[in-house]
């Protein structure tokens, strides 16, 4: 039996549909409010799912019975300062929780899923790769933090015999995203984007990744992890493809540090006097004016001949569906 952790998002919906491509069912964790995707609806009759919180042990225990292969897919994802405890808990301590039952259920595999946060930042332009590990807690955001300590678990599990090996995404882009998460940034663009900044990262399809965790899960691998990035897409170019893919002009403007500093700070006050969320943070506006470099050789050579799609095909596709939501 295949467990998937997280079956609800984005990327575990897009995993659940190329896994049942083969499998003749799949249990998936889901929280009792949790929507499910509509990209899910059409397999309702091979899925089984049970009603669990990542942070209740016991329920989770119950959705280990007989579970050969899990995929850890769940977590918390926000920039906002107010959420860095429940981060911590679901991130963490959920991913601790997955990497107890595992080992105590004997389970053969566990392909986790943690992000390009996880990973050490490169200076000066250096291309980054699984090897670069961090420096220092300071450093990073909450969200950041989260997934290395997730991390943490999972090379604790494999130090205690766990066969588990781990991914990290930069970031995930698809058609399924809607306008939230990496969708928004397409519908921001969309809603007449004027400002461009001159930082960048690595960018993914989510049926790439989807791909690549079901490559890995049924490979010999194990005790290793994967960055795993299409191509790095400096800002500017990706808004003004994006522009282009919305029949758009591209943005013409730059937002300099300063500029982004003051949104930020505005935003901030904004939010403590209104004691609403969202926006800018301190966090976006740096990620925003840096270029991080990613390095996904690992991953091609160990999956010889795998191509990933590239980012440009996916930005159309992406704005073709938006035209007609």
């Amino acid at each position: 039996m295949i467990l998937v952790t997280g079956a609800t998002g984005f990327l575990g919906a897009e995993l659940v549909a190329q896994l049942l491509e083969t499998e003749s069912i799949v249990r998936c964790i889901k929280r009792e409010n949790a929507k499910v995707s509509q990209k899910l609806i059409p397999y309702q009759d091979k899925i089984e799912w049970i009603i669990a919180d990542i942070l209740d042990f016991s329920d989770l225990n119950d959705a280990f019975e007989g579970v050969t292969e899990v995929y850890h897919c769940a977590a918390l994802i926000s920039f906002e300062t107010s959420l860095k405890k429940k981060m911590l808990a679901v991130n963490a301590e959920g991913t601790a929780n997955v990497v107890n039952l595992c080992l105590a259920h004997s389970v053969k595999k566990l392909v986790h899923v943690s992000s390009i946060a996880a990973l050490g930042k490169g200076k000066n332009n250096e291309l980054i790769d699984e090897k670069l590990f961090w420096e220092g807690f300071e450093s990073h955001d909450a969200y950041a933090v989260s997934k290395y300590r997730a991390e943490m678990e999972v090379w604790r599990g494999i130090n205690e015999g766990l066969n588990a090996v781990i991914v990290n995404p930069s970031v995930i882009i698809g058609e399924d995203a809607g306008i939230t998460g990496s969708g928004a940034i397409f519908k921001t663009v969309k809603d007449g984007l004027k400002y461009y900044t001159q930082g960048g990262t690595g960018f993914v399809d989510v049926k790439d990744v989807a791909k690549i965790m079901i490559l890995l899960m049924n490979s010999d691998v194990s005790a290793e992890r994967f960055i795993i990035s299409s191509q790095n897409y400096s800002y500017k170019n990706l808004f003004a493809d994006i522009a282009k893919a919305f029949d758009l002009l591209e943005p013409q403007k730059e937002a300099k540090p300063w500029m982004l500093s003051l949104a930020w700070k505005a935003n901030a006050i904004k939010n403590l006097l209104t004691g609403s969320k969202g926006g800018l943070t301190k966090a976006t506006a740096k990620s925003a004016i840096n270029f991080y470099h990613f390095n996904n050789s690992k991953i091609k050579k160990q999956l010889t001949g795998f191509e990933f799609k590239p980012i440009s095909e996916s930005i159309t596709k992406i704005a073709n569906s938006l035209k007609i939501s």
